[in-house]
């Protein structure tokens, strides 16, 4: 699925259309929930992971929840990560599969957090689709290790920053929602996983690739509908 080699190549939209999409809009959201605590108010109360709201019907919030984020410097992490980790997959995979992968793991993401967390669940950011690209990115090393330096040493990296993002949870004073962390991070190497498995050299992979990461969404917006 990817070349380690290729990892450092400059990105850019045109290459990368989905990733820079997606910052500059939530980026955009957050400024604009900045200069208007009314519309602030108003982006929270549509689309934040409010448990009562999902158990309501309101099953697209387990997407939305991506745009929102609690603070700059949760903002300033989330970006990052996707910046350097998102161009460089969207390159690899295709844009539609991108985005199949970026939004089925901040469902499932969402779906975990719901599912195991307080009845009263309160929750924001695009960290459950962070971590799907961990999760898709750590795969796809895993399979490349011992055949490529650079891949083993990104393995190591990417394991390191891992826990480290793992572990800050359970610091006390840390409001993280680590269930979206586990849920997205999942779904990001089962899908990693289905995608070297069933579209690796097809002359469709991209479209069998979008439709592995839509179903894995679907299942996910299924559970919370279940549940």
């Amino acid at each position: 699925m990817v070349q380690a080699r290729s990892f450092w190549a400059r990105p850019s939209f045109q290459t990368a259309p989905v990733s820079f999409s997606i910052l500059g809009v939530t980026v955009a959201v957050f400024v604009l929930g900045a200069l208007s605590p009314e519309l602030d108010r108003w982006l929270f109360e549509t689309f934040a992971l409010i448990g009562p709201a999902v158990a309501a019907g309101e099953w697209w919030r387990i997407f939305t929840v991506a745009l929102l984020h609690g603070g700059i410097m949760h903002l300033a992490f989330n970006m990052y990560a996707l910046y350097l980790f998102g161009p460089r997959l969207e390159q690899q995979v295709g844009s539609p599969s991108f985005l199949a992968l970026y939004l089925a793991s901040a469902a499932a993401g969402s779906a975990v957090s719901y599912l195991f967390g307080p009845p009263n669940l309160l929750a924001v950011g695009a960290s459950g689709a962070i971590f799907g690209l961990f999760g898709a990115w750590l795969f796809a090393f895993w399979k490349l290790r011992g055949t490529n330096r650079g891949a083993n040493a990104m393995f190591n990296q990417l394991l390191v920053l891992l826990v480290i993002n793992l572990v800050l949870p359970l610091l006390p004073g840390l409001n993280i929602d680590w269930r979206a962390h586990l849920g997205g991070l999942a779904a990001g190497i089962l899908i990693a996983f289905l995608w070297s498995v069933l579209a690796a050299g097809r002359d469709n992979a991209v479209a069998i690739r979008t439709a592995i990461a839509s179903m894995v969404a679907v299942v996910s917006v299924i559970v919370v509908l279940i549940a």
